[in-house]
C-alpha cells in the first residue's frame, strides 16, 4: 500500500540532476528549474558550463532576462554585472560594490552527453557520484535522444520506467505484447540501485523488435532495467532467434539496444525527462539513428499522455491510497532508497512535523 504525504518532501538535493544536454548550452543565457531552484546556464569562453541562482541580488528580477556578454551576465533590469562565479562586478551609478552583492552558483560537471547539476551542499558534489550512462557517448554504440517536458512528478515517471507490463497495453501497436504482461521478472537491490529482469522466451515478436532483428521466426526478449539514486534508470533491450544462446550470455545472433533514462525533477508536479536510445548494430547508419530517435520518441509521447493524466487525477484525488501489485516492486524499492536519500537531509525536527502533518492528514 502506497500513501500520498501531505507537505514531503519529494526530492533530494544533495545530487546530481541532468540540466540539459551538452549542445542546448551555448555563449547564451539559459535558464531551467532544477529541483525546485531557478537557474541559469551559460558556456564561458574556455568551454566550461557556468550555473548561478536565475536572481538578482538586487531586485531578484530573474537574471535570464538580461543579456551575457564576455562571461558576464548583466541584469536586464538595472544593469548589475555578475561573473561565472556568481559575484557582481559592476553597479550602475556608483563606484563602490556592495561586497554581500553576489549570487549562489552551483557546482557542473559534463558526462555522457549531459550537462549535470549539483543543487545540493557544493561540498558533496563529488563528479564520481554521477550515474553511469557511458553508452551514450561509447564508440561502441549508436544513438540519440531527446528531452521531454512532462507535466508529472518526477517519481511518476520512474514508476512508469521500472514496470515495464504497460507496454502491453500502452504500447500495444510497437514495442508491447502479451509476454511483457505475463512473463515472470526477478528484482534485485542495493544501497543506491534496484533491478528488474525480464526474459520472454520464444514469443512472437512485436513490431518494432521484428524490424530491428530483421530475420523470421520467434525470439528470446530480454528487459534488464537498472534503477541508480536518485532517478537515472537505464535499461538494456534487444532480442534474439530462440534457441541461439541469448538466456545465456550469447547475443551475437540478436540486436540489443539501451533505454537511457534520467528524470530531473522540475518542481513537485513537473519533471524534465531526459532519454536516448542507443544500439550495437549498424553503427554508421545516420538515417538509422534519427529514424529511430523518432519512432521512439512517439512512443513515449503515449506515456507522457498517460502520466499527465494520472498527475491530474492524484490532484483531484489527494486523499487516495494506492495498492501495490508484483509488477510494483521494482518501483517499490526505488522510491524506498529515494525516501533513504531525502530523510539523511531532513533535520529531525522536521521530519517530526511532517510525520505530525502526515498522521493528522490520515
Amino acid at each position: 500500500m502506497t500513501t500520498l504525504k501531505p507537505n514531503a518532501k519529494t526530492f533530494p538535493l544533495n545530487a546530481w540532476y541532468a540540466a540539459a544536454w551538452d549542445h542546448e548550452i551555448q555563449q547564451a543565457l539559459f535558464p531551467r528549474t532544477i529541483a525546485g531552484k531557478k537557474i541559469v546556464l551559460f558556456r564561458r569562453k574556455d568551454g566550461q558550463v557556468a550555473a548561478l541562482e536565475d536572481a538578482c541580488w538586487h531586485r531578484l528580477v530573474p537574471l535570464s532576462k538580461g543579456h551575457l556578454k564576455d562571461d558576464e551576465v548583466t541584469c536586464g533590469y538595472h544593469g548589475l554585472k555578475y561573473n561565472s562565479h556568481g559575484r557582481c562586478t559592476h553597479m550602475p551609478s556608483q563606484e563602490t560594490i556592495n561586497p554581500s552583492a553576489g549570487v549562489r552558483t552551483f557546482p557542473t560537471h559534463e558526462q555522457h552527453r549531459f550537462v549535470w547539476v549539483w543543487t545540493g551542499d557544493p561540498a558533496l558534489a563529488d563528479p564520481a557520484k554521477i550515474p553511469d550512462l557511458h553508452w551514450n557517448h561509447d564508440p561502441n554504440w549508436a544513438g540519440d535522444g531527446k528531452v521531454i517536458h512532462v507535466k508529472c512528478d518526477y517519481r511518476l515517471v520512474l514508476d512508469n520506467l521500472m514496470d515495464l507490463t504497460h507496454e502491453t497495453f500502452v504500447h500495444s501497436t510497437t514495442i508491447g505484447d502479451d509476454a511483457v504482461a505475463e512473463s515472470p521478472f526477478d528484482v534485485h537491490h542495493g544501497e543506491k540501485t534496484a533491478t528488474v529482469t525480464r526474459w520472454m522466451r520464444d514469443i512472437v515478436p512485436p513490431p518494432f523488435w521484428g524490424a530491428q532483428l530483421g530475420k523470421p521466426g520467434r525470439v528470446d526478449r530480454w528487459q534488464i532495467i537498472r534503477f541508480e539514486a536518485p532517478c537515472t534508470i537505464s535499461i538494456d533491450v534487444g532480442v534474439a532467434p530462440t534457441g541461439t544462446g541469448a538466456p545465456d550470455g550469447d547475443r551475437s545472433q540478436g540486436v540489443n539496444g539501451f533505454v537511457l533514462n534520467t528524470v530531473t525533477p522540475e518542481t513537485e508536479t513537473t519533471c524534465h525527462y531526459f532519454w536516448a536510445f542507443v544500439r550495437n548494430y549498424k553503427l554508421g547508419e545516420q538515417l538509422l539513428t534519427t529514424k529511430l530517435r523518432e519512432g521512439v520518441a512517439s512512443i513515449f509521447r503515449e506515456d507522457e499522455l498517460i502520466l499527465e493524466a494520472q498527475q491530474q487525477a492524484i490532484a483531484e484525488n489527494p486523499d487516495h491510497v494506492f495498492y501495490n501489485l508484483n509488477i510494483d516492486a521494482g518501483a517499490m524499492w526505488s522510491r524506498r532508497i529515494i525516501d533513504k536519500m531525502i530523510a539523511a537531509e531532513t533535520p529531525p525536527s522536521h521530519a517530526a512535523a511532517l510525520g505530525s502533518r502526515t498522521a493528522a492528514a490520515q
